[in-house]
């Protein structure tokens, strides 16, 4: 079990694997008020960032779910780093379907909604977890402009138009499942330049160190392509934030 390979590669150095910056966490993690001990299920929780920072900040306690090792065993190490592995626990395990066998107080998936088809799944299957009165968190991109063909969708890294929302058309979503947004935290284009551009020097230094492997020609492909890629669309195109959810 595990996430595609160029995936694997391109983000081995990241701590966050979002456009969220440090800075992002810490003001996401104050204005969520949450208290010392409050439990957080986070599906999809790569290198443990969110979970890690908020035991140390806030005496949280939690649960992260991924299906990459690499990234689970550098969340366990993030957390023992920061002092906090008797607070947070990390499985490899796939986030799909995964349901809390206690629930939480602070159900999360941050850039993952892949794992149940999209926001409306994923906000399904993280209710199953969730105390009543407890707290969701979304995170997902949206259409700061959107594209005017899907030619230029597809040049964003995305197969339609209709992958993603607008910012109001996805705020009105939430309320379309019964759910008031009570905080939201957006990335700006600083953070977007901070996840994607720090994959080419990982990716630049992979190859200088493995040119002989198989995977060596598509990875190549990706660092030639990426830079561009970002500056001329998805820089320009994508927004991206955490919304946090309460249901009525």
């Amino acid at each position: 079990m595990d996430i595609p390979r160029i995936f694997t590669i391109s983000e081995c150095e990241h701590r966050i694997h979002n456009p969220f910056t440090p800075e992002k966490y810490a003001t996401l993690g104050r204005v969520l008020r949450m208290k010392p001990g409050a439990h957080i299920l986070d599906l999809g929780s790569g290198s443990g960032e969110m979970l890690c920072t908020w035991a140390r900040d806030h005496g949280i306690t939690g649960t992260g779910i991924d299906m990459s090792p690499l990234f689970t065993a550098q969340a366990r190490r993030r957390a023992e780093g920061l002092g906090v592995n008797d607070q947070v626990h990390f499985i490899h395990n796939d986030a799909a379907g995964y349901v809390a066998e206690e629930k939480c107080d602070v159900a999360a998936c941050v850039g993952a909604t892949w794992i149940a088809g999209g926001v409306a799944g994923t906000m399904a299957l993280l209710a199953k977890s969730l105390k009543p009165g407890g707290m969701m968190l979304i995170g997902e991109p949206y259409w700061r402009q959107v594209p005017a063909t899907e030619e230029i969708a597809q040049a964003c890294g995305v197969s339609s138009v209709a992958d993603f929302l607008t910012l109001p058309d996805l705020v009105a979503s939430f309320d379309d499942q019964g759910y008031d947004l009570v905080e939201m935290v957006l990335a700006d284009q600083e953070g977007w330049d901070r996840y994607e551009a720090a994959k080419w020097l990982t990716l630049r230094r992979w190859l200088e160190e493995n040119p002989d492997d198989d995977f060596a020609q598509e990875v190549r492909a990706e660092l030639t392509a990426a830079p561009k890629r970002h500056v001329t669309y998805a820089r320009e195109y994508f927004g991206w934030g955490v919304f946090a959810l309460m249901g009525r």
